[in-house]
């Protein structure tokens, strides 16, 4: 009896060490996940979301999570210099291509995550409440001596898919010198928030985001390619958090924010 007690004692001795180490590990493990950090660089129509996304990220254990927002051609040419980067997100595929070329992020982690639309604005308390977007509609007319503000369309994804899409309507050879070329999207929906520019063209995200300026006209989906948000691993960058934080893109939750700021999720 006293022998199979003992046995029993020592069993039980046996499993609770067993179930510490195997506890301790699993702590240990995740703290060194919490530890490590995921740098995004990403399309600056992204900023409210992807920051929203990343401080769930960080919220669930997952890893810490560090951001850098500019034009998506910006953030392309600084990962293209070296920049610390992670994972890149495009406001455009015409940029995340030109990083493919390179060779510059991992292959096989590209993918397609959001979708978005163009919209023209106006500072909330203007005399303008809709313009309707048709072939050859009288923009000249209405900025009257004001000028337009949009992304810089020589490099801007917002700029570029705006003058795409005032070309098919017969309208950008006569606005083209009154633009305001911005450096990104965010500076041309500033423009319009200060009144500085009567009307301008940003994503409808931005819009959504802002309480200075209202939404006066949508433009036709097939009047300028679509908007399109590619993700990928930088090059040399594949590390366990850099694929948790891509998981967590295409999860519920990044999901919920996505559409919350206006985006179309694939």
């Amino acid at each position: 009896m006293t022998k199979k007690i003992s046995m029993m004692y020592r069993i039980i001795v046996f499993s609770v060490i067993l179930t510490l180490t195997f506890v301790i590990g699993i702590s240990e493990r995740s703290l060194a996940d919490e530890s490590e950090s995921v740098t995004v660089f990403a399309a600056a129509s992204t900023t409210n979301a992807v920051t929203e996304i990343g401080s769930l990220f960080e919220n669930r254990k997952m890893g810490k999570f560090k951001s850098s927002f500019a034009s998506s051609s910006t953030v392309a040419k600084q990962i293209e210099q070296g920049a610390p980067a992670d994972i890149y997100i495009s406001a455009n595929i015409k940029w995340m291509d030109y990083l493919e070329s390179k060779n510059m992020i991992e292959p096989g982690s590209r993918f397609d995550l959001l979708n978005n639309r163009i919209v023209l604005i106006a500072p909330k308390d203007s005399s303008i409440s809709h313009i309707d977007i048709r072939p050859g509609f009288d923009l000249v007319t209405l900025l009257g001596d004001g000028r337009f503000s949009m992304g810089d369309p020589d490099h801007v994804p917002a700029g570029i898919y705006g003058m795409k899409a005032l070309e098919k309507l017969g309208v950008w050879a006569s606005v083209e010198k009154r633009v305001a070329r911005a450096k990104d999207v965010r500076a041309a929906l500033a423009l319009v928030e200060r009144g500085e520019t009567p009307l301008g063209q940003v994503y409808a995200t931005d819009a959504a985001i802002s309480d200075k300026v209202k939404i006066v006209g949508i433009f036709p989906l097939e009047c300028h390619p679509p908007v399109v948000y590619p993700v990928a691993v930088v090059a040399g960058h594949k590390s366990k958090v850099a694929m948790l934080f891509i998981d967590f893109l295409k999860g519920p939750e990044a999901r919920s924010v996505f559409e919350k700021y206006g985006f179309t999720v694939q």
